[in-house]
């Protein structure tokens, strides 16, 4: 058994309680895709910010889907 260095962040600690419940395969994969999908939405987010600093429009994206590499 290997000792920790470091202390626990609040993440980890929360999924250690959770994962103490046992949780079924499906109840398993339920989370991980809460996981993804609160990270995509994260992403999401700051992709959208960016893209409005810049002042892109839909007209930009259309333009690059086109190029030819």
């Amino acid at each position: 058994m290997s000792v920790l260095n470091y202390p626990l962040t609040n993440v980890q600690i929360e999924l250690m309680n959770l994962f103490n419940t046992n949780p079924s395969e499906n109840e398993l994969a339920e989370l991980k895709d809460l996981i993804s999908r609160f990270y995509a939405d994260k992403a999401i987010s700051q992709a959208d910010a960016i893209w409005d600093q810049k002042g892109l429009t839909d007209e930009d994206m259309d333009k690059w889907l086109n190029e030819k590499s």
